[in-house]
């Protein structure tokens, strides 16, 4: 079968591997669609991250570059391994793409996403969406209903969005600020705003904004460059300022603008992968008793998700700008993201094509 698979920094290549072997409590799947997260586009130019380098395997997995990589991936089931006995051969299907240790809780309210050496299928090795087929644990399976199977490659990415929503403890009715309408910052506000949030987005890009205006994922969108975005939430709140702030471009300046728009006492949740370590603004924080939030991955947020979409009050359609075909995942995926990323959100790749 075809499957891109990651030899280390700018090395990506499109090769034929045997298909991986159906095991006990195990679900062969054949892919569909898989998106091109922006972590991708950090293990092509930085990397390798979350990729166990050449002569350093991933504690779990066992495996070492090369690895077959994508986890935003949606397809159908075509086996079941022995014991797997609550699904079905058809069923369309979506992965909580984890490698984590077999003995780790993955239960309701469970914290699995921060246990030891945990890792992502599709980066650490346990094959990947770019690739013709998988076979995963049946755990990390989510059967998708009547969602179309390319809008439910996005499940995973606004999954992050939904766990990011969870992790700040907003509710409807409370203001919301995005700093940043990358893909990320886009899926999370349309979580905020399905959830019932008023959702406003800060943003420098044209092309971005036109974006969040035109999904109708924000009541608001501000230009920094035009106006001081804090003073714009506080006019917009009674002086009050944002319940909660969402930072999803690993930006400084974005953190900085967060921290004046967010009201005394408002939380600050960090979705953004970032490659520094910013300045932080500590008086802000101790003088407004700003609760700042780390956030990582997803735990149990894949069935509420899907329900979200299910119900309409979310589309993902739109957030789809681009399908290829796996042989042009450098050229007109990758290349297009680092190059032309105002214009893009998602980017889906069909590896059967």
């Amino acid at each position: 079968m075809k499957a891109a698979r990651y030899y280390d920094r700018k090395d990506i290549r499109i090769e034929d591997i045997p298909e991986p072997e159906l095991r006990p409590g195990t679900v062969a799947i054949d892919v569909a669609w898989c998106g091109i997260c922006g972590t991708d586009l950090h293990e092509y130019l930085e990397g390798p991250i979350f990729i166990p380098p050449k002569g350093s395997p991933q504690p779990i997995s066992g495996e070492e570059a090369p690895v077959t990589i994508g986890h935003e991936f949606s397809g159908t089931i075509t086996a079941l391994g022995e014991g797997v006995t609550d699904l079905e051969v058809g069923q369309n299907v979506v992965v909580e793409p984890y490698i984590i240790h077999d003995d780790v809780d993955t239960g309701p309210g469970q914290a699995y996403q921060l246990s030891k050496d945990m890792n992502f299928i599709g980066l650490g090795g346990r094959g990947g969406g770019l690739s013709q087929k998988i076979v995963v644990q049946r755990r990390w399976v989510h059967p998708i209903g009547d969602i179309p199977l390319d809008q439910a490659a996005l499940i995973e990415p606004l999954s992050v969005g939904h766990h990011a929503f969870v992790r700040s403890g907003a509710k409807a009715g409370d203001v919301a600020i995005v700093g940043g309408a990358g893909p990320i910052g886009l899926l999370t506000s349309a979580v905020l705003k399905a959830s019932g949030l008023t959702v406003y987005i800060s943003e420098l890009s044209e092309a971005r904004k036109k974006m969040a205006r035109d999904t109708g994922v924000a009541d608001a969108v501000f230009d920094p460059r035009e106006g001081d975005v804090a003073e714009q939430v506080r006019a917009l709140t009674g002086g009050r300022g944002a319940d909660v702030g969402f930072e999803c471009s690993s930006v400084p300046a974005v953190l900085d603008m967060l921290m004046a728009t967010v009201r005394p006492g408002g939380v600050i949740v960090n979705v953004s992968i970032w490659g520094h370590r910013p300045q932080v603004d500590m008086p802000s924080l101790v003088l407004k008793e700003i609760d700042l939030r780390g956030t990582i991955g997803y735990a149990n947020d894949h069935p509420s998700t899907i329900a979200l979409v299910q119900s309409g009050k979310l589309d993902l359609a739109p957030f789809i700008t681009a399908k290829i075909p796996l042989d042009a995942l450098i050229t007109e995926g990758y290349d297009q993201l680092i190059n032309n990323n105002e214009h893009h959100v998602k980017i889906l790749v069909d590896p059967n094509a």
